[in-house]
């Protein structure tokens, strides 16, 4: 009689730390008691006791919990691994030398309830920051309060809504219209909305440009609150009309906000304050190097002319001589937008990128990622659709439309560039662009990186040509291929139960 012998081969599709439990395994070993135990009765009511002996908590040997969480992070893509051409997004290189700056003792052990003496460097470092960001922007008035760009955004928002309900009085009710371009960014109409503005979208010209003669047409119609512009906006272009447009929307007195998004191609070369803009939110955590993405911490300041002031955020940071105070005493101030003064860590790595730098230094890496977008455009003209001839700025836009017509499209070339170890680009964004493939190096990439990506670009798009069931099955190298991923965000299992583990075998 001959025994078969089975062989297990390790899986990279890791389980979770709940599946790899075995009963009766630990990774600790606690000393033998040696005080008299206690009648918990007294310390503690049984009402708040529990009553299932951990049941249900995994237990696992320490190296099963190293080997299993080691194994899930080598999955992750990060901006430490390789470039991340998100559009929009602005995925730089975090300097280890703001992080170390972020973790000095003082600044990461400082309590936010800590009274202003105790607190004058941090205090200080807030207060320079601001003027720093009011020096890049053009615009004096800065709240680092906001505690994300979309916040940001909204908060901007509510300034010019105070500020013509101050203006305009009981007038103020009949100025409710909020223009916003078809190549905004997607969550200014959701603000707008949110401060009690009604929406009208202004188009776009065959360049990619704010339409004149659209946005003069709708000035006429009367009731204009203001303007929510991206700039450059969302298909890599500068509004080269931009005084024009402020002016425009200020003769039918409202007031223009600027999406400051796209910041990292504007810093040390043009200020949008000097433009006309009336009030800008700016990312800290894509222009000025903190960490970004996973859901935060994030920063986004608000910047405002001198009018629309008095309405920031309180408390707001100022300085008296040599002593810097949180001054509470605004009546005319819209109140708070977040928890205490903001994300304090991420103030602390975008001043330290801020001094890095120096003035030349923030102009430079503008410069830089600006070329480093046009040499992408340059190399990939050929191959994909470039809907706009203009030159970009920090970010360029192409479209599916050569490779749709052997049925492959947008999402199939981003899935197909994780085979080559790319991170996608932003995809289907802006919308007024179809199939859309919006990518953005920044300025963190160098020659060589370009050059691999443009080649794996090349390359997908002679497979598509030629093998394009290649392109459509991709990813090919993944664990998983493509997901569901319309059910995995309506229908997401996020909680783990045994009976799961148990049905899951048997079917």
């Amino acid at each position: 009689m001959s025994i078969k012998k089975v062989t297990q081969h390790p899986t990279q599709n890791e389980g979770l730390i709940f599946e790899r439990s075995q009963t009766g395994r630990v990774g600790y070993r606690l000393p033998k008691l040696d005080v008299e135990e206690t009648n918990l009765d007294e310390i503690l009511p049984a009402e708040l006791r529990r009553t299932d002996d951990l049941e249900g908590v995994p237990e696992v040997s320490e190296v099963d919990v190293i080997r299993h969480f080691t194994r899930i992070s080598t999955w992750n893509y990060s901006i430490d691994l390789g470039i991340y051409p998100l559009g929009s997004c602005t995925m730089k290189y975090n300097s280890r030398l703001n992080e170390k700056t972020a973790r000095i003792a003082g600044f990461a052990g400082l309590h936010p309830l800590a009274p202003e003496q105790e607190a004058q460097g941090a205090l200080e470092l807030i207060y320079n920051l601001q003027e720093d960001l009011a020096e890049i922007t053009g615009l004096p008035g800065v709240s680092l309060q906001p505690a994300a760009g979309a916040q940001g955004e909204m908060t901007g928002v509510m300034l010019i809504r105070a500020f013509l309900d101050e203006r305009d009085g009981e007038a103020s009710k009949d100025r409710r219209v909020m223009l916003v371009p078809d190549s905004a960014h997607g969550t200014n109409p959701a603000s707008a909305a949110m401060a009690g503005f009604s929406v009208k979208t202004v188009r776009s010209t065959d360049e990619g440009l704010t339409d004149m003669e659209h946005l003069k047409q709708l000035c006429a119609d009367g009731g204009i609150a203001g303007l929510m512009l991206t700039n450059p906006n969302t298909v890599g272009i500068f509004e080269k009309n931009i005084v024009e447009i402020c002016a425009h929307i200020h003769d039918a007195g409202g007031l223009v906000y600027m999406d400051g998004a796209n910041m990292n191609a504007l810093v040390g070369v043009a200020r949008p304050g000097d433009f006309g803009v009336d009030v800008i939110h700016l990312n800290l955590h894509k222009t000025f190097s903190t960490p970004h993405g996973g859901g935060g911490p994030g920063c986004g300041p608000c910047c405002c002319s001198a009018d629309l002031e008095p309405f920031l955020p309180t408390p707001r940071v100022e300085k008296d001589g040599d002593v810097y105070k949180l001054n509470f005493n605004r009546p005319q101030s819209i109140g708070r937008v977040k928890a205490f003064y903001g994300n304090f860590g991420m103030m602390i790595r975008a001043l330290s990128y801020i001094y890095t730098h120096g003035a030349e230094g923030l102009k430079e890496a503008t410069e830089a990622a600006v070329l480093n977008a046009r040499y992408l455009a340059h190399h990939l003209a050929e191959d994909f659709d470039k809907p706009f001839a203009a030159d970009p700025m920090h970010e360029v836009v192409f479209s599916h439309k050569k490779q749709s017509r052997k049925g492959v499209h947008t999402l199939d070339i981003a899935k197909r560039l994780i085979d080559y170890g790319f991170h996608p680009m932003t995809i289907y964004f802006p919308l007024i662009v179809e199939g859309a493939m919006l990518m953005e190096p920044t300025e963190s990439v160098g020659r060589e990186d370009l050059d691999a990506f443009i080649e794996a670009m090349r390359d997908i798009n002679i497979e598509a040509q030629e093998n394009p069931q290649l392109v459509i099955d991709a990813p090919h190298s993944t664990r998983i291929g493509r997901l569901d991923e319309a059910t995995a965000a309506r229908k997401p299992v996020l909680r783990w139960k045994p009976e799961m583990e148990a049905s899951a075998k048997s079917a």
